[in-house]
């Protein structure tokens, strides 16, 4: 199961939000769907360096909210906040909408698989080793406190005359619970030699442990805290 299965979209509705929120009639439900896919994808096109993870959409009867997940906010809020408003600008003429965007800042990219796996992707494009890239990422991902990280290339890798798959992994990734935030993200590198695709999980801890302040960390904080006891006689 959990090998066949996408993890986010075999936890939305459940555990995960949905990327769209809104609802429309069966007769426009098509047409609003096809336009947040416009949407996302001139988004990623426009800002290739912008590190967004994400795109979320809200929609109410007058307007549409873009809510952009990022660890780069400056890129997109621009000087003086020209950049943001050229993209409101851009998005209404490509909807006919009146649109408004909001920023969500990533404190920390390597606790996302999605910016893990393009910044993967981008060390290949450079024609970086992949096992070094791959090693580098690994030991990054880790040290931002997750309890495991697994990494799957696909491709020629090392320009390669056959195409194979490299996995590596560290910590576990559960496959058979709903409770876990796994997350997944997937990257395509366009080499010289080929394309490469690149996917990357991983495992935050429970759900609840996130909502109360991600467990292992408040738990090692409280245990700092704790009065060391004394050993005198």
């Amino acid at each position: 199961m959990g090998q066949k299965t996408r993890p986010t979209g075999f936890r939305v509705g459940v555990v995960e939000d949905w990327r769209s929120r809104w609802y429309a009639p069966k007769k426009e439900f098509g047409a609003l769907l096809v336009e947040d896919q416009k949407i996302r994808r001139f988004i990623h096109s426009e800002y290739k360096s912008g590190a967004i993870e994400r795109v979320e959409i809200e929609r109410t009867r007058d307007q549409v909210i873009v809510n952009l997940h990022t660890a780069r906010p400056g890129i997109i809020i621009g000087k003086k906040g020209q950049e943001i408003d050229r993209l409101k600008a851009q998005l209404e003429d490509l909807t006919g909408r009146r649109m408004e965007v909001k920023i969500v800042e990533i404190n920390n990219p390597f606790r996302s698989a999605k910016l893990v796996a393009e910044d993967i992707g981008q060390q290949l494009k450079k024609r970086g080793s992949f096992r070094r890239a791959v090693k580098r990422t690994l030991d990054q991902v880790m040290e931002t406190g997750v309890h495991g990280v697994k990494i799957e290339l696909s491709g020629r890798l090392g320009g390669a005359e056959m195409s194979r798959k490299e996995k590596a992994s560290r910590g576990s990734i559960p496959l058979s619970t709903l409770q876990r935030h796994v997350d997944y993200g997937l990257a395509v590198a366009q080499t010289a030699q080929g394309v490469i695709g690149v996917k990357v999980w991983i495992d935050r801890g429970d759900y609840l442990d996130e909502e109360s302040g991600d467990g292992a960390h408040a738990q090692a904080g409280e245990a700092s805290k704790k009065p060391k006891r004394s050993h005198k006689r």
